[in-house]
């Protein structure tokens, strides 16, 4: 833990949080915000682990955890995962704590500091809850490759792919965990995404998806708008090639690339978070939220 002046000119303490989940972690990340709301004077540096299902991730979550001691929270099903952290955390002499627990006494005992008596607290209309704001607007202005490549130099994340690879709503989920994300998609003939190249600042991540399953939505979406099926927008071998020059594109220009065929909008978004905290601490290779 490191002690720093907050604005009123009192210690505030700083400790790095360790959320460690096995789905999106959602769920978690709601109940460290409110839990380390009732602390005044504390401040948590959040590492966040989503889609942890598999014994070598959960090896990559411990290094992380070990080169920035703290406290290590959890929503673990599995149960030879929560004993392999439990043990390595034991290891390292950190507490882990399951989300079940006794959250508020366990961070009590662990920080030393006195409760809040400030009801609600975590709803405050702070600097994180504008910061959510603003990036949903940023999304709806940036949306569908809206916005010149000089006003997505302003994005956390680009998201780069196809029609109909779910590029809107994970931005729109993305931004309401406060992350600035744009999309550009790519349509043959017109859009091949090589202006994203000239960006410094965002990550650009591709999104791809399999060509039997984006038959599927664009059919889907066709009848809903009541349109013919008569085009290459829906034709297999059309649709096909779309992909395989996206995923081509993408390796080409070394940008990360997330299959959505099976994932859920919250679980893509997962994965990008856990991208973007890779990139923010330097690291290289796989994140524990990608599969092994």
């Amino acid at each position: 833990m490191t002690p720093t002046r907050s604005g009123s000119g009192r210690l505030a303490t700083y400790f790095h949080v360790h959320l460690v989940s096995d789905s999106t972690g959602e769920t978690l990340n709601a109940m460290a915000k409110a839990v380390t709301a009732r602390f005044d004077g504390v401040i948590p540096i959040e590492h966040i682990y989503a889609l942890v299902r598999s014994p070598k991730q959960m090896e990559r979550v411990l290094e992380e955890v070990s080169a920035a001691p703290g406290v290590v929270l959890h929503t673990l099903v599995d149960k030879g995962l929560r004993l392999q952290l439990e043990d390595g955390c034991r290891a390292l002499d950190m507490p882990q704590i399951g989300a079940l627990d006794p959250l508020v006494g366990a961070l009590s005992h662990y920080l030393g500091a006195a409760l809040s008596t400030r009801v609600g607290a975590q709803h405050a209309l702070d600097t994180d809850y504008f910061n959510r704001i603003g990036a949903l607007d940023f999304a709806m202005a940036h949306d569908d490759g809206q916005g010149t490549t000089e006003q997505l130099e302003a994005a956390d994340v680009v998201l780069c792919g196809v029609s109909r690879t779910s590029k809107t709503p994970t931005c729109i989920y993305l931004a309401h965990r406060g992350i600035r994300a744009a999309n550009v998609p790519l349509v043959p003939g017109q859009e091949d995404g090589e202006r994203l190249t000239q960006l410094n600042g965002p990550l650009v991540v591709g999104l791809t998806v399999s060509p039997d399953r984006l038959v599927q939505i664009r059919r889907n979406r066709l009848d809903g708008l009541n349109a013919g099926r008569s085009s290459a927008y829906v034709d297999h071998d059309a649709v096909r090639d779309e992909t395989i020059k996206a995923r081509r594109a993408f390796e080409r220009r070394g940008w990360p690339v997330i299959d959505v065929t099976r994932r859920s909008v919250e679980e893509t978004a997962a994965a990008i978070v856990n991208l973007l905290s890779e990139r923010r601490s330097g690291k290289a290779g796989r994140t524990p939220g990608m599969p092994a």
